[in-house]
């Protein structure tokens, strides 16, 4: 990408999709479009094909999706699988039918097999069972990269696909419902904390462990990934995907206890085992991408502190 290419960032209001729009700009890129759903419906074909034909974007980051949690995922599963289905279909057809140059698509560690070896390796994609409680969401990611590998063999075009681990930062989502893991847990232990209650309950029984990479340092992977010689990714990279994390995990009771001393939260912590755990372990192998030359550089607590900070500062923004 040159610093004047005009780089669409969809999904710019999100987690994810924000923390690109920082990282171009720190890096000096000056053309970015961020266009909100209100702007443009990518669910809608009509208004997809619309919006590239009129902005003929160079670039395209793939951020936007229907995202959440276990609950999330297991409830609305209609809308999870229709929802990204429909919005890479539209997003992958049109950066063709335009000529955009690059495109990046965002995966998730989710949509490896529940019992994959770990850490996981990229060629682990669909060799076993899928967790189910979030399979329509997992579908429908595995759908998009083959979306973008399918484009790749028959258009010769350069769509490339990322698998991030848990992502979490500045704009996240805290709503109880549908958020994921961690910004939930910052959540439940700040209000009992200013609402002086003396215990939380939370899901499972807080043995699962899981990644966790922060919203900035994945957004410098997305961008890293996007520049990439293309001959040099293809000789390093023999899957359709790579996968972007910290190639370090954590137990979800462990996460707990550094958020809670974080807080400062006093009280009691009561594991709910009546409710589900998910996969009990989501750890990936991240050694394609440090081969290539790309390491992140936040720390667990680091970024929790940082996340946390503006959740305080940002109350009237909160997504709750």
């Amino acid at each position: 990408m040159q610093k004047n290419s005009i780089i669409l960032v969809a999904g710019a209001n999100g987690l994810v999709g924000s923390a690109v729009v920082r990282c171009l700009k720190s890096k000096g890129y000056t053309n970015i479009l961020t266009p909100s759903s209100k702007e443009v419906n990518l669910i809608s074909q009509v208004a997809t094909e619309a919006y590239f034909s009129d902005k003929r974007p160079e670039y395209v980051f793939m951020a936007a999706a229907k995202v959440g949690g276990i609950n999330a995922n297991n409830t609305y599963r209609a809308d999870f699988i229709y929802e990204n289905l429909t919005i890479a279909s539209n997003v992958v057809h049109y950066s063709h039918k335009t000529g955009v140059k690059g495109l990046l698509f965002y995966g998730s560690s989710c949509i490896y097999p529940k019992f994959a070896e770990q850490p996981i390796r990229e060629d682990a994609l669909l060799s076993g069972e899928m967790e189910p409680t979030n399979r329509p969401y997992a579908l429908s990611k595995i759908s998009g990269i083959e979306l973008c590998d399918s484009y790749n063999r028959q258009y010769a075009t350069d769509f490339r696909a990322i698998m991030p681990s848990n992502v979490y930062g500045i704009g996240d989502n805290f709503n109880l419902k549908n958020s994921h893991v961690l910004p939930a847990l910052i959540r439940k232990f700040h209000e009992a904390k200013v609402g002086n209650i003396n215990q939380v309950t939370l899901w499972g029984s807080g043995k699962p462990r899981r990644e966790f990479i922060y919203a900035d340092d994945l957004a410098d992977a997305a961008i890293f990934v996007m520049n990439l010689d293309k001959e040099k990714l293809a000789a390093k990279s023999k899957q359709p995907h790579i996968n972007v994390g910290c190639g370090e995990d954590i137990s979800i009771m462990e996460l707990a206890t550094i958020i809670k001393g974080i807080i400062g939260f006093n009280g009691e912590v009561i594991w709910d085992s009546s409710m589900p755990d998910g996969t009990m372990r989501k750890l990936m192998d991240v050694s394609t991408l440090d081969e290539l030359g790309w390491q992140h550089q936040t720390k667990i607590r680091t970024g929790i502190v940082q996340t946390y900070k503006w959740f305080l500062d940002n109350q009237e923004k909160l997504r709750l």
